[in-house]
């Protein structure tokens, strides 16, 4: 009887904690203007500004529905491109010299898994193999949230296959994402956890999308605060601005 009791809890648990996290999902999606609508659009351009010690930074910052991104970084009148991708090759600027240059293999191959998540992840979770979790309630900045754990397709970390987990915080009153949490798995922050904190959501053509986010460490000072002046929908882009600038000879 006791263990008849037992599964049977364990059971109603699982089904309970799947529900959640799609009730979560469906009216977030609902808040925010419907899937359908997120799955029509091909492309988001946000014209923004980053603020680095005090001086404000424009910025134009593309993905498309094809995996094709690219952040391009206004400074002393020089044109910077970093995260480019075109569906292929990972490139970006070098800030020193301002040549061209390509990411590495793995870098490139992880890149490669996120193509099939535009406009959002956790659209059609289910088809794409990913682990969606709800992990309770936590407070973030004073806000009362529900944490969904994200398990996507594992990356590959200095030649070794690693989880891909990032946690989600959704606020409970408007149920839109106000925090992302991320394992850093490379370079000097290894093993620290970034955060990006968002806000100010407004209306873009009956879509809801944040204006304001901040990037950095959790538990650390500072940041850097990115304001978004303008979003635009299924924006025309010339295919050529993601190509990989290749050396005249």
């Amino acid at each position: 009887m006791k263990k008849i009791l037992l599964v049977t809890v364990m059971f109603f648990g699982f089904v309970t904690n799947a529900q959640s996290v799609d009730e979560i999902l469906s009216t977030y999606y609902e808040n925010i203007g419907g899937v359908e609508n997120l799955k029509k659009i091909t492309g988001v351009k946000m014209t923004a500004s980053v603020n680095q010690q005090g001086m404000e930074i424009p910025l134009e910052i593309y993905q498309l529905s094809d995996g094709k991104q690219m952040t391009i970084i206004n400074f002393q009148g020089k044109e910077i491109k970093q995260g480019v991708f075109d569906g292929e090759t990972l490139w970006g600027h070098n800030f020193m010299t301002m040549k061209a240059e390509k990411s590495d293999a793995e870098a490139t191959e992880n890149m490669k898994l996120n193509m099939n998540d535009f406009p959002d992840s956790f659209i059609d979770y289910k088809k794409k193999g990913y682990k969606v979790e709800f992990l309770g309630k936590e407070t973030i900045d004073g806000a009362e949230t529900f944490k969904i754990k994200l398990t996507k397709e594992p990356v590959t970390v200095d030649g070794k296959k690693e989880d891909d987990v990032s946690y989600y915080f959704f606020d409970t009153e408007n149920y839109v994402p106000i925090a992302i949490q991320t394992e850093i798995k490379s370079g000097q922050a290894k093993g620290m956890i970034s955060q990006v904190i968002m806000s100010d959501y407004q209306e873009v053509d009956g879509l809801y999308f944040p204006f304001s986010m901040t990037q950095g460490i959790k538990g650390q000072p500072g940041g850097q605060p990115i304001t978004i002046t303008k979003i635009e929908l299924s924006p025309k882009v010339d295919a050529a601005a993601f190509l990989f600038p290749e050396e005249k000879k």
